[in-house]
């Protein structure tokens, strides 16, 4: 820290993944000037954002998405305005020796001994600065390292007007996920599973939905993840399902869809200490496999509390039936892509029929997802699949279904589209 306490760091930030040839750049540049560490920020506003870097980030607390403080009366207290300003020239060879640099909070603070910096320019305007600092003096430092410094730089402005388009985009992606975050969450629908011997809903699936492009839910937790808020947004869907947990009936189930990071980073931390018997968690396999012992563990706590396991996605590039006999989950639920079709495909009807037996040897129950016509309804009873979900079935909606109604006895009738009498409005949970 700087004398007084005062740090020019500010609060660090999200940014995009460097070009990696953005990062060798650095590196040519920090090898051929015998420097610790070579950066490129770009200024947002009055601060400085580091955006990539090369070298010991760590020794110096810096890292992307590192601020240095910029505001009028803090930026004359930097190296990086100085240069700018054109009251520093681009390298001092030893910071301590020169009356310039001597006192300079961002010397004392990371212990720079010497440096070199120069700006990049995205066509007439500056984009940030590019530098390097080391922990020792560099008296061999002389006009022919000004000159690679200024080629690096030059080199490094045909690349940033790509970067500046990459943090536009990630940064209109991180607003657009913090005023849904801030609003309480998604807006949840609810879609039934229908126990397929009856037609009654037995349980209902609470779905995330956002206000505006893009349209597929999906993308806007891919795009949250991408600048660092995927986990955030989907604890936040959770929470405002548990809302309507109450409402589900004891016989009845509340499903909700959680990643295996969400699972072991936070998950368990943002469900109250409520019976939790009528909750199911679907975990969806994506970065971290099933098998992961940090997974296992955060499904058996949830287990211990009385929460049910269900796998979601089977059949959609699953990366192996071993794991689910590891997991034992308590519900499998079997992909759409297997289902849309089953009517006329004896391959999806035999897979069908494999994971019903799998499923039963294991004590699972089975789930056929995206159920869309009479046709698949009836093939998918016939392979004894016994639950189904689908919009043949019954379409997401602001309304809870109204459970253990049936609504064909005895056989397969066609299923009620209306919304049910008595339903209870959500929307607004």
């Amino acid at each position: 820290m700087t004398a007084g306490g005062l740090s020019i760091l500010g609060t660090p930030v999200d940014v995009p993944e460097p070009d990696t040839a953005v990062v060798h750049l650095l590196g040519v540049l920090r090898n051929q000037l015998g420097m610790d560490l070579s950066w490129l920020c770009r200024f947002d506003g009055d601060r400085l954002v580091l955006q990539a870097h090369n070298g010991d980030g760590a020794s110096y607390g810096v890292g992307p998405g590192t601020t240095v403080l910029g505001s009028p009366e803090e930026r004359e207290r930097t190296l990086y305005w100085r240069v700018l300003t054109g009251r520093l020239p681009p390298i001092i060879p030893d910071t301590l020796e020169d009356p310039r640099t001597a006192g300079l909070p961002t010397i004392t603070e990371l212990g720079v001994r010497a440096y070199a910096a120069t700006p990049v320019r995205d066509g007439d305007r500056v984009y940030g600065v590019v530098g390097c600092i080391g922990r020792v003096p560099r008296p061999d430092l002389d006009s022919r390292h000004v000159q690679i410094l200024m080629l690096i730089a030059d080199l490094l402005s045909v690349s940033v007007r790509d970067l500046h388009r990459m943090w536009e985009h990630s940064s209109r992606t991180w607003r657009a996920v913090r005023e849904v975050l801030d609003s309480g969450g998604p807006r949840l629908v609810f879609q039934p599973v229908v126990d397929l011997r009856t037609g009654s809903a037995v349980a209902a699936e609470a779905l995330a939905r956002f206000p505006g492009p893009p349209a597929d839910p999906q993308q806007w937790f891919a795009r949250a993840a991408g600048v660092g808020l995927g986990v955030e947004l989907e604890l936040s869907a959770v929470r405002r399902a548990l809302g309507v947990l109450p409402a589900i009936p004891a016989n009845a189930r509340l499903a909700v869809n959680a990643s295996p990071t969400a699972l072991t980073c936070g998950l368990l931390g943002v469900l109250p200490n409520i019976d939790l018997t009528r909750l199911v968690v679907e975990i969806t396999e994506q970065e971290r496999s099933l098998d992961d012992p940090a997974v296992l563990r955060a499904a058996r706590e949830l287990r211990a509390r009385g929460t049910r396991i269900a796998v979601d996605d089977v059949g959609a590039g699953y990366a192996g039936l071993a794991r689910l006999v590891q997991l034992r989950p308590d519900v499998i639920k079997m992909d759409r892509c297997l289902i849309h079709g089953i009517d006329t495909d004896p391959v999806r009807r035999a897979t069908a029929i494999a994971l019903v037996y799998l499923a039963g040897k294991i004590g699972s129950r089975i789930i056929a997802e995206g159920i869309e016509t009479a046709a698949e309804l009836t093939a998918v009873r016939d392979t004894g699949i016994g639950y189904g979900q689908g919009n043949h079935l019954g379409a997401p909606d602001p309304m809870l279904p109204v459970f253990h109604r049936p609504r064909w006895p005895g056989g397969p009738g066609p299923p009620d589209h209306r919304p049910a009498t008595g339903a209870q409005d959500v929307s607004s949970t």
